[in-house]
């Protein structure tokens, strides 16, 4: 708070005191006062205003420049109230209590919002396990009839499986907290799974898949950990590369406090542009425009899962040569010495 612009707010106050002490001056000097009486009244009069203008200064000063200074440091601005004092002039207890009716407002709107979201979250999600039932039941006539329904009827009951199954862990992953049980996890099972559920679009693309676990087991939720990789494998397979041989790698390198999942394909790669926003909502990319109809979903529900379980991911990329993402699970040795 400047007090140039203070004095300036209160310009008329100070006109009206000159104005003021000019009429008492001349009613001396017309009666003839004697001038050490006028010098010692001018001194009293000027050191009271300049007194009460200072203190008055003071006080406000005190209260907004806290109220801002806080209020800039905040995340949360509208938790300002809560790191300042009650003020001791009374537009600034005006201030704080309307602010804190506003406040209060605010926290009835947003409960009562959360709610809505989390109710239609959970409608979201009853309604995903209740058709997930008939897809898997269609899933499964369809392999058991083979001969009656071609290869893409099956990829495209695959796909919506796939796009299904991403809206329920997209709707849980704001409060994965409640879903999770982080435990010692065997990355060969894991893979297995993954295998399998993408073996038939492996075959059908011709992609080579080598899986080196080592036997190598980390601190994670498997199902969660299931789904992140199977979004990765699905994305190697969807921007392969239809001019060579194709293949894709996945390896794992195990040190002192991390183990490091390698997934690298030979497809088409990422263009040096999006490379740092593959990760960004709804990013799809020149080769999500391009080669695929992309949500842009897939990897970004990724890396929520990936910093919600508290491990790390990186990407790199060569155009035309590879694709690598590399998963790090830190170790835990407190983990170990409870189990």
């Amino acid at each position: 708070m400047k007090l140039g612009l203070f004095l300036k707010d209160r310009l008329y106050i100070i006109i009206i005191f000159i104005a003021f002490y000019v009429v008492n001056l001349l009613f001396l000097l017309a009666s003839k006062v004697d001038l050490f009486l006028i010098l010692f009244f001018s001194i009293t009069l000027f050191s009271i205003i300049a007194c009460v203008i200072l203190i008055e200064y003071k006080r406000r000063k005190d209260f907004y420049d806290t109220l801002i200074t806080n209020t800039e440091k905040l995340d949360k601005a509208y938790l300002v109230l809560e790191t300042i004092s009650y003020p001791n002039f009374y537009e600034g207890e005006l201030l704080y209590n309307n602010l804190y009716e506003i406040n209060k407002s605010m926290s009835e709107n947003v409960g009562s919002l959360k709610k809505q979201v989390d109710d239609f979250k959970e409608y979201v999600e009853m309604w995903i396990h209740e058709v997930k039932i008939p897809i898997a039941s269609l899933s499964l006539l369809l392999y058991n009839n083979k001969n009656l329904y071609d290869k893409k009827t099956m990829k495209i009951v695959s796909q919506i499986d796939n796009y299904v199954e991403q809206v329920l862990y997209y709707t849980r992953c704001e409060n994965l907290e409640k879903d999770y049980l982080i435990k010692r996890t065997s990355l060969a099972k894991v893979l297995a799974n993954v295998a399998i559920r993408n073996k038939d679009d492996l075959l059908e693309n011709e992609i080579d898949l080598e899986i080196d676990d080592r036997g190598i087991s980390v601190l994670s939720d498997s199902k969660w950990l299931e789904f992140i990789l199977n979004q990765i494998v699905n994305n190697c397979i969807k921007y392969k590369d239809s001019n060579k041989e194709s293949h894709i790698k996945i390896w794992v390198v195990d040190t002192k406090n991390k183990t490091n999942l390698f997934i690298e394909d030979n497809g088409i790669g990422i263009d040096d542009g999006d490379i740092d926003r593959v990760f960004d909502k709804a990013f799809t990319g020149v080769n999500g425009r391009k080669y695929s109809k992309s949500t842009g979903m897939g990897l970004f529900i990724v890396k929520n899962l990936i910093t919600k379980l508290g491990h790390g991911i990186e990407i790199e990329s060569k155009k035309g040569n590879y694709t690598r993402v590399t998963i790090a699970f830190y170790k835990n040795s407190f983990y170990d010495v409870v189990h």
